[in-house]
């Protein structure tokens, strides 16, 4: 085993595509066992001809519109930093302010052993409340220059000013994030809970109230398409309700985009005409196709589609590569029919359900048990897997997000053809946590 500095970490897109080794999951686990069995458990790994192949079909995706990558999917410098380096992505779309100075610092080198000297172009995707961070931010204008902030009412640019008078900084960017929900006949309003601008008039009062501020910049609007994006089309379960259910999804989805076109389409317009905006971001991994094809967006957000957490096994459009997953040891057997892993609780955001749950991947035949499912302290599995399952063994798992996982370790081993090529560190390896 080599192991490298997280600079070392490379993705080549005129590399040819090797055979999806991940397609065969007996040969790709087992592997993946192999190349990280000097290292104790709990263990994460990405496979990187898995990474570059997402890379690749994200693109391919998005035909041509720029991707940004959102960090928080990903939480692992090395990676960002080597898909950033990948033509058609550009800028990260950070999820709080303290997150977007530390990566577009200048004395912050990317990641460790990077020549870099900090991303120019970061957006925070969410407001911030942060007045310390703003107060940061004002004071160095570098990072001002590099960073834009969200904003959706004048109650965050008073905010902004508490922090820091208007008079003692340079302009703060800022961007305006429009309302992507949708209400559909029967079902309601879909999608999440956001911004409150969602019409013309919204959208281009609060633009006058900004250009009218001393103190800020109107650079950008950002609208996330989250019952697009968020919501896999093939759900699992009783297979004639997930046909039936499918169905409806197509549907509202299909209605949703549309809507969401028009309407965008127009606020933009809009808010050119009162500003020189530099960009319009929208949708996520599981809307690139639609939402690149709305030509008032200027690029779209995506990044977990990179590791390809298990939520994506119920898109239809796409099918990422597993290229992130952890496996932790079996420390006892209950019965010999059964296993348990230590820990397992690694729960995904998002409503409580089965689908938030780690998916076991290796051995075939596992499962956890109805009454205690995945633990905090530890994971009873049962099935032809877990029989054959001894003390010492190691069980894969997918998590349901993508940067979720990184929150539970330090580091990931980057397998490459079957080998631990190098190690790098997460952001809480980096000693960070960002909420």
């Amino acid at each position: 085993m080599t192991e490298s500095t997280p600079a070392a970490l490379r993705l080549d897109l005129d590399q040819p595509e090797g055979p999806a080794l991940w397609r065969d999951d007996q040969r790709y686990w087992r592997g993946m066992t192999a190349a990280t069995a000097d290292r104790e458990p709990p263990v994460a790994v990405i496979g990187l001809e898995a990474l570059l192949h997402n890379a690749r079909s994200m693109l391919e995706r998005a035909g041509g519109t720029p991707i940004r990558v959102a960090s928080k999917s990903i939480r692992v410098r090395a990676v960002q930093d080597a898909v950033l380096a990948l033509p058609g992505y550009a800028g990260i779309l950070a999820y709080t302010l303290p997150e977007a100075l530390w990566l577009a610092a200048e004395e912050n080198g990317g990641s460790a052993g990077s020549a870099g000297s900090g991303v120019e172009d970061v957006v925070v995707g969410y407001p911030t409340a942060d007045r310390t961070a703003i107060r940061a931010l004002a004071a160095d204008e570098t990072l001002a220059r590099r960073v834009t902030l969200m904003v959706d009412s004048v109650e965050h640019l008073d905010l902004i000013d508490s922090a820091v008078a208007p008079t003692a900084r340079p302009p703060v960017r800022v961007a305006i994030e429009l309302d992507s929900s949708f209400t559909a006949p029967g079902l309601g309003r879909l999608g999440v809970w956001r911004s409150p601008i969602a019409t013309v008039e919204q959208a281009t009062a609060l633009a006058r109230v900004i250009l009218a501020r001393p103190g800020f910049a109107l650079v950008g609007m950002m609208a996330y398409e989250s019952q697009i994006a968020g919501v896999g089309n093939r759900p699992g379960g009783n297979p004639v309700k997930a046909l039936a259910l499918g169905r409806v999804i197509d549907w509202m989805q299909s209605q949703s985009a549309g809507e969401l076109a028009e309407r965008r389409g127009a606020v933009v317009r809009a808010v050119r005409e009162l500003a020189d905006l530099e960009f319009v971001n929208g949708g996520g991994t599981g809307s690139l196709e639609s939402t690149s094809a709305d030509r008032s967006v200027t690029e779209v957000a995506a990044g977990s589609g990179l590791f390809g957490g298990h939520l994506f096994d119920t898109y239809s459009r796409f099918t990422p590569a597993p290229a992130a997953a952890f496996a932790l040891p079996v420390v006892r057997k209950p019965r010999p029919d059964m296993a348990t892993v230590l820990g397992g609780g690694w729960v995904a955001s998002g409503p409580p359900a089965p689908d938030r749950l780690p998916r076991i991947v290796w051995p075939r035949g596992t499962r956890m048990q109805a009454r205690e499912m995945a633990g905090e302290v530890q994971t009873p599995l049962s099935g032809r897997g877990a029989a054959a399952l001894r003390v010492g063994d190691r069980v894969w798992f997918r998590h349901t997000k993508s940067g979720e996982l990184a929150e539970h370790v330090d580091e990931f081993c980057v397998v490459e053809d079957g080998e631990v090529t190098a190690v790098v560190p997460s952001y809480r390896g980096e000693g960070k946590a960002f909420l």
